[in-house]
């Protein structure tokens, strides 16, 4: 399984391409810096790169064919045949090895590890956009796919490739060396090597070549080497079709491990003083893609781009022989038998949709059901420590009606909490359905509605009341409706019911802390660039590419026995864009409170530090403030801005990560119109807050982020500790 997760993370980094012969023009010293003549022409090509890219014409289609597995070297299977019959050795390895490790090794006698064969149709026109039909795909060892895993896409199909990208552009050196002739057109040969590649005098001295078309600018091929001979090589190939660089083939070879075989003596008396013999065999990882059957203008009805972005017409294998460029080897085709017969035995679909399942949307499948695991365990100020079980029936207990119930103890309000809810799906063909659901629990007061937020985006949030004790119970009933309109429009229409009650001191105009509430909630997500894909689980988010937009409307009513009449806004705005200075990313968010509502409808602003301690350590927020005291501030309006901006500038401190830094400035300001009208303590935040910070990325080579931060302006004070915090990233939560 952790091979297969592997390959999962090669697949989407793909670049390279093939050797062609060259001739050299001058000698090139080699220097830590870039060539000038290398660097205009690789800013040409970003200039025209929207030009060559397929998306300015009016449409098109073409197919292709990939073959993904996990192999020994081509030149080195016939030896390592002979060396496993050798029967003297494995009759000792058989005694010592593990079973899995055994397992391993008699399957690449006979086979390959992994295979992985997918045929795919590219669709796209002017007007609807973008389609990806998955017409047939096949993976060993598994009877049903990972939807999300067969619609991973390569990243040089219609985008800068990486070592291009001008915001990666301090992370190599590029040497112009030479010009050659590619199927009767002139390229230029720009030569590149890692900023890290300090020692090439055991290694390679350039780690790969691009080649470029002298006329249109457009890239022809890029070749990726590893910095140490047979580690591996990505290549890739466009083709020049009505005036536009398609790419049109992809090759990968990546060494994944080593296998030593040792031969052992000491039952042979003749030999028995001899060292023993090791051999040993490097494991890689193969990819082939091949892009064919082009066609421009093309004949794209309205109806072929109907649903999101890809679409799985056939999951078995039948129809792979259409689109198989080669006919598969007898090794291929050993694979198949051999691993589907082992995942059976270890029962390797289960294992593969709970590593995916928790991997993507945070959740646990066992069966009929879906464990959601950021219910598991959680911690505020208010419950201490949370610890619950959210349990929903999936599809394989109905397709169209999905049970679930959720349980929750705190250990310090020492209180259960539950949701018991139903929904009905009124299509299989995208996200559409009624919800139903009872509930009675606690949630901290002016939080931002989170609806619709992906699990990232939700675990970005996660510390969000590590210091905000100020929550409010809430018990009713719900009724809504989830559709989503186009692949990149989803709407949700719900009214609700509640008795909803203060958990702290609080008197709302002298009229107690409880009150009933009668509101309908409208909530829309707006994410036109993102990719998805129609699963039986429902919809996958495949790629979340930005703009986004986030936003609620909520209305009470004094109906129902309802107690107020108030209107509630609020929206967040995400983006990132990227240019030559680096990659900068922002979110704007607000909301605004008319009407009478209790200070639970208004909005905390987001603080994470904690007045009682004398050093302000937190996890980072997605809409959080490191220095900002958690539960002190509320409004009934207000703006905030979230700046963070990548720096261009990339080095080595330890292991084999780069590192760089992050500039992050984020600020709000807001008003409350009427602060008397809550009776508990509390401030509005009316003048600007600011805090300026930088992260550290890949913080000594971990998968952390440092960041350091210090509130500056209006509410700095003098106490430098008060002003100043620390923050922890998890670098998989990205921006």
């Amino acid at each position: 399984m952790k091979r297969i997760l592997v390959i999962l993370c090669f697949c989407i980094c793909i670049f390279g391409f093939s050797q062609s012969k060259v001739t050299s023009i001058e000698a090139v010293v080699i220097k830590d810096q870039s060539d000038p003549r290398a660097l205009e022409i690789l800013k040409k090509v970003n200039q025209q790169f929207s030009d060559n890219s397929p998306k300015t014409l009016d449409s098109y289609s073409y197919k292709s064919y990939e073959k993904i597995s996990l192999d020994i070297d081509e030149d080195s299977i016939t030896q390592y045949r002979q060396f496993f019959e050798n029967a003297e050795l494995f009759r000792k390895k058989r005694e010592k090895d593990s079973l899995n490790n055994v397992t391993a090794r008699k399957i690449f006698s006979k086979s390959k590890l992994f295979l992985w064969e997918r045929a795919q149709e590219f669709l796209y026109s002017k007007k609807y956009g973008e389609k990806i039909n998955i017409l047939d795909n096949r993976i060993s060892g598994l009877k049903q796919p990972i939807y999300e895993m067969i619609a991973l896409q390569q990243s040089n199909r219609d985008q800068i490739p990486t070592q291009l990208k001008q915001e990666n552009r301090g992370l190599y050196r590029f040497f112009l060396t030479d010009t050659i002739e590619i199927e009767g057109r002139k390229n230029f040969v720009i030569r590149f090597r890692e900023v890290n590649y300090k020692n090439p005098d055991k290694k390679r001295k350039y780690n790969g070549a691009i080649y470029i078309d002298t006329n249109t600018y457009g890239i022809k091929k890029i070749e990726n080497f590893s910095k140490n001979k047979n580690d591996g090589i990505i290549t890739s190939t466009w083709v020049f079709f009505n005036n536009k660089w398609f790419l049109s083939h992809e090759t990968v070879k990546l060494k994944m491990s080593n296998m030593v075989m040792q031969e052992e003596n000491q039952d042979d008396p003749v030999h028995k003083h001899e060292k023993n013999k090791k051999q040993s065999f490097g494991t890689y990882a193969f990819l082939t893609s091949r892009y064919f059957d082009y066609r421009s203008p093309a004949e794209n009805d309205k109806k072929d781009f109907k649903g999101y972005t890809f679409s799985v017409k056939n999951i078995d294998g039948k129809t792979l022989d259409q689109f198989r460029t080669d006919p598969l080897t007898e090794r291929e085709r050993n694979t198949y038998k051999t691993i589907d017969s082992l995942g059976k035995i270890y029962n390797i679909d289960r294992k593969a949709r709970v590593v995916s399942g928790l991997l993507l949307n945070g959740q646990i499948k066992a069966g009929i059901v879906d464990f959601a695991v950021d219910e598991i365990v959680n911690y505020n100020l208010y419950e201490g420590f949370r610890v619950g079980l959210k349990a929903k029936l999936n599809e394989n207990f109905n397709p169209y009606f999905s049970p679930d119930y959720t349980f929750a103890y705190g250990f310090k309000d020492d209180k259960w909490k539950y949701r018991i809810g139903l929904d009905i799906k009124t299509t299989l063909e995208k996200d559409s359905y009624f919800r139903i659901d009872y509930y009675d629990d606690v949630t901290a007061s002016g939080e931002f509605y989170r609806r619709l937020w992906n699990f990232k985006m939700r675990t970005a949030n996660y510390g969000n009341n590590l210091n905000n004790d100020r929550y409010y119970h809430y018990r009713g009933g719900s009724v809504s409706y989830l559709n989503d309109v186009t692949n990149g429009l989803t709407l949700v229409f719900a009214a609700r019911t509640n008795l909803e009650e203060a958990m702290f001191d609080y008197s709302f105009r002298n009229r107690g802390s409880s009150f009933n509430n009668f509101n309908t909630l409208l909530t829309l997500k707006y994410s036109p660039n993102s990719t998805n894909i129609m699963t039986p689980q429902g919809k996958s988010l495949i790629d979340q590419k930005y703009p986004e937009l986030y936003f609620n409307y909520e209305q009470s009513y004094k109906a129902l026995s309802g107690d107020f009449n108030y209107t509630r806004f609020d929206a967040l705005f995400v983006h990132n864009f990227k240019t030559m200075l680096g990659t900068t990313g922002f979110r704007l968010y607000g909301g605004m409170v008319i009407g009478d509502a209790p200070i639970w409808k208004n909005f905390t602003m987001n603080g994470l530090a904690s007045p009682r301690r004398d050093f302000n350590f937190n996890l980072t927020s997605f809409l959080g403030f490191a220095t900002l005291e958690g539960g002190k501030y509320y409004n009934d309006r207000f703006v905030a801005y979230y700046f963070t901006h990548k720096l261009p500038w990339y080095f080595k401190s330890f292991g084999q990560n780069i590192s760089s830094f992050d500039f992050v400035l984020r600020g709000t300001i807001g008003n409350m119109k009427h602060p008397e009208y809550h009776q508990f303590k509390f401030k509005p935040l009316d003048h600007l807050y600011q805090e300026v910070g930088l992260e550290w990325n890949n913080f000594l080579s971990t998968y952390f982020n440092l960041g350091l931060f210090y509130r500056v302006g209006y509410y700095t004070t003098p106490n430098f500790k008060q002003n100043f915090a620390v923050q922890f990233k998890l670098k998989l939560l990205e921006f």
